[in-house]
């Protein structure tokens, strides 16, 4: 069963937070992975998964650090290396896993990076779309074992700026227009979404369902490609330095991934993209700015054509 893009009568909305959304369950003898997990949402993630009861397994490109950010929040964190514009990282890590643990019951695939430069990696696949989309294709292929044998939820972060576009199947690169740092992470969070909304089809004869998450504005490490002067353009602050107060904080930000990994009003469903803590509206002309899941995120022929050209460009053939 596939989830109709609508909202649900859910509890909670804009700012509920990690803490409300997860009272009350219990995720004792659960196993949780998340990428990223050690700054701005992923840290948040981890404190509540962890906080529930889960085992957490934290992918980190800088493992120290991770350990030292995560170092206070209560609970068993275990930290491994992982960089997914490496595919070579990503296969260690998804082995170094399955040497800790013989199912995953949620996997949170969280990293990103935003609006850099442009940048292509020794591939030469350019940077946001090989980290965000192809980094979590991989590594979702490579721990697919243990996420059937956990019937797991896979929770994959997109974002509003899916509504800049959807990929450019023939041009993912840029080689034949000029590049435009929005318009390419556009596509990487049009790709995580359409992700979610294939590995969900393909997924439910296993048991494993899928869904994507726009988290909010909040200001973590993820706008660090961007100058004070950009996001006083954008509206995030105004001419003093005040944060928007639209922004969320990091708490009510990862409050919609959280939702997404442990309600029950999620059982049996997914595919569907999610905001505020609910299944988002699809778009329509009355769509208030900055909400809404776009169309070309629910268009399943895309989605097929986007995982055939993963496969391609990762090498890897993810059938499950």
């Amino acid at each position: 069963m596939t989830t109709p893009q609508h909202p649900l009568a859910s509890p909670f909305g804009y700012r509920s937070t990690t803490a409300e959304v997860i009272e009350g369950i219990d995720l004792d003898g659960k196993t949780a992975l998340v990428t990223g997990g050690y700054s701005g949402l992923g840290t948040e993630t981890v404190r509540a998964l962890a906080g529930a009861g889960a085992h957490v397994i934290v992918g980190a490109r800088r493992p120290d650090a991770a350990g030292s950010d995560l170092a206070g929040v209560a609970g068993q964190i275990t930290v491994l290396k992982l960089d997914l514009s490496d595919p070579a990282s990503i296969d260690a890590f998804a082995a170094e896993a399955a040497g800790i643990t013989d199912r995953l019951d949620l996997l949170i695939n969280n990293a990103a990076i935003m609006a850099c430069p442009k940048a292509l990696d020794p591939r030469g696949y350019e940077s946001q779309f090989a980290t965000n989309h192809l980094g979590h294709f991989q590594l979702t292929a490579r721990l697919w074992p243990l996420l059937k044998a956990g019937k797991a939820r896979v929770v994959a972060l997109s974002s509003v700026g899916h509504q800049r576009g959807a990929p450019d199947l023939a041009d993912i690169n840029f080689e034949h227009r000029d590049y435009d740092k929005w318009t390419a992470y556009g596509q990487a969070k049009s790709a995580n979404a359409l992700f979610a909304l294939e590995l969900d089809r393909l997924g439910q004869a296993s048991g494993v369902r899928a869904l994507s998450v726009h988290p909010g504005g909040i200001k973590t490490p993820l706008q660090r490609h961007l100058t004070m002067e950009e996001q006083i353009a954008m509206g995030w602050f105004d001419a003093e330095g005040n944060l928007s107060e639209v922004f969320k904080t990091p708490e009510q930000g990862a409050a919609t991934s959280v939702w997404c990994a442990v309600s029950p009003l999620l059982d049996g469903l997914g595919g569907v993209y999610c905001e505020d803590c609910n299944v988002a509206a699809l778009m329509g002309p009355d769509t208030p700015r900055f909400s809404g899941a776009a169309p070309h995120i629910r268009d399943e022929a895309l989605a097929s054509a986007l995982w055939a050209k993963s496969e391609a460009m990762t090498g890897v053939m993810f059938r499950p």
